[in-house]
């Protein structure tokens, strides 16, 4: 691959923060941290782990995980975020090596107008490639294209008793599928090599349906996913088991510039400076905006040129919108059912549309056959689903038992990634196998959510 990375600048004092309050996404829980260091090379990675106190460490990026799986409450996070150069790219190939704090972001902004974009993207551009690759995620491609982990064909690994440890196929496998959805617990990532894909330009050729029950959306679905790389659908949890929603499709399109006059424009960023008072989202204001939401893109159906921002990152035009849900955060759920257990996953829609707490963010997608990418990947074939809930205490947490109920009896599974409740009975059947992972945990690694959900206390 051409291009260098800069020089590192030889030992160096790593900046550090004292103790501090840190929040995921969710903003739920939050928690206090006994120091953040904040490495600026590569170099000052390993005498971190050096220094540090078995059990004592998590990476950490962006914090876009949803619940505590990026939080490490007591102890100490490495923040990755300077760690963010890019190393190398391969223009015939598409092949790019970068540092683990490069965001998405980074990328598209560097490489699409070179005709080069990301193989799998989650809903937000403003994740690290470390994160990326710790929670293995998964977007609107997963029927044809897996997981993110299945784009990474290499990376370099600091690890405190191994050193930096090359990782690939044919190189520390297990350790590269152990590092894939292992929830940053394996070391810190210094480097990944990942295969971006190749694309006209930045438009995408985009269709929508609406659809009235379950039954039509896996129509739509299975008759989708020959023809469109991009299917996800929206659905208003309100709906209990008539349930309605709209069918997003999509593909790359030929079109290289807004040449066939369609007004296509990035729209302005918002930013909220404050959370929003609890009372202005109820199961009234969710219910009406649902409604609406529906009415205005069931008039929309048929398709149409957007750019990829809009089909991709609708809510990243809202910076802070987590704060959308008030003081005390959110909680998202998500969850994946197998389709042969169809009756379960009416039961979870009609489950949270009695309890009046439904969400104006519920996504739909049908994942696809292709096989985990990681030890502890979470996408497997089945109907997946994410709900976004206001924090309301102990009414909340009770919803998510009952969910967590019907999603065990029928063989399904949590996303740990967004999760900062689920219960240790609950992770083992979702990963029945999560102790053959254990044997490639770093020993000076750990988090909130790995003890809250195994019990371990190093």
């Amino acid at each position: 691959m051409s291009g260098q990375s800069a020089a590192a600048p030889g030992k160096q004092p790593v900046a550090s923060s004292p103790i501090t309050r840190v929040a995921s996404w969710g903003r739920y829980p939050k928690t206090a941290h006994a120091h953040i260091y904040k490495p600026a090379w590569n170099d000052q990675v390993p005498e971190i782990l050096r220094r540090a106190a078995p059990g004592s460490l998590l990476p950490y990026g962006m914090g876009r995980s949803y619940g505590d799986s990026c939080l490490n409450a007591g102890r100490e996070l490495v923040d990755c975020r300077r760690l963010n150069r890019i190393l190398g790219f391969d223009p015939s190939s598409g092949m790019l090596r970068c540092e683990a704090g490069v965001s998405l972001y980074d990328i598209i902004d560097v490489f699409l107008p070179k005709g080069w974009f990301l193989p799998v993207t989650p809903g937000t551009r403003f994740v690290t490639v470390g994160g990326a690759i710790a929670n293995d995620v998964h977007g609107k491609n997963h029927h044809c294209a897996g997981t993110f982990g299945g784009h990474v064909r290499q990376i370099g690994l600091h690890r405190s008793n191994d050193g930096l440890v090359t990782c690939s196929s044919q190189e520390n496998p297990d350790m590269l599928r152990a590092t894939i959805g292992g929830l940053g617990l394996t070391g810190v990532i210094a480097w990944a090599d990942i295969q971006l894909k190749h694309v006209a330009g930045p438009w995408i050729d985009a269709d929508l349906v609406p659809f009235r029950s379950l039954s039509s959306f896996l129509d739509l679905s299975r008759e989708s996913n020959d023809r469109f790389e991009y299917t996800v659908g929206w659905l208003d949890c309100f709906a209990g088991k008539d349930l309605r929603g709209i069918f997003f499709r999509g593909n790359h399109s030929a079109v290289q510039k807004d040449d066939r006059g369609a007004k296509v424009r990035s729209k302005r960023e918002l930013k909220l400076s404050f959370a929003l008072p609890e009372w202005m989202l109820n199961r009234y204001t969710v219910k009406a905006f649902n409604a609406a939401y529906y009415k205005i893109h069931a008039a929309k159906t048929g398709p149409a040129l957007v750019s990829y921002n809009s089909f991709f990152y609708p809510l990243d035009s809202i910076r802070q919108w987590n704060l959308l849900y008030g003081r005390q955060g959110f909680l998202q759920y998500q969850c994946v059912v197998p389709e042969t257990n169809l009756a379960a996953f009416e039961e979870l829609l009609d489950c949270v549309a009695r309890s009046g707490m439904g969400s104006f963010l519920g996504v739909l997608k049908q994942f696809g056959s292709a096989p985990p990418a990681g030890m502890l990947s979470f996408p497997r074939p089945g109907l997946t689903i994410a709900l976004d809930f206001a924090m309301r205490g102990e009414r909340t947490l009770q919803l998510m038992q009952s969910l967590d109920e019907i999603v065990q009896r029928s063989g399904g599974a949590l996303y740990p990634a967004k999760d900062a409740r689920m219960s240790p009975s609950m992770f083992e059947a979702s990963f029945p196998r999560w102790r053959s992972f254990v044997p490639y945990i770093d020993p000076k690694m750990s988090s909130s959510f790995w003890r809250r959900v195994t019990g371990a206390q190093g």
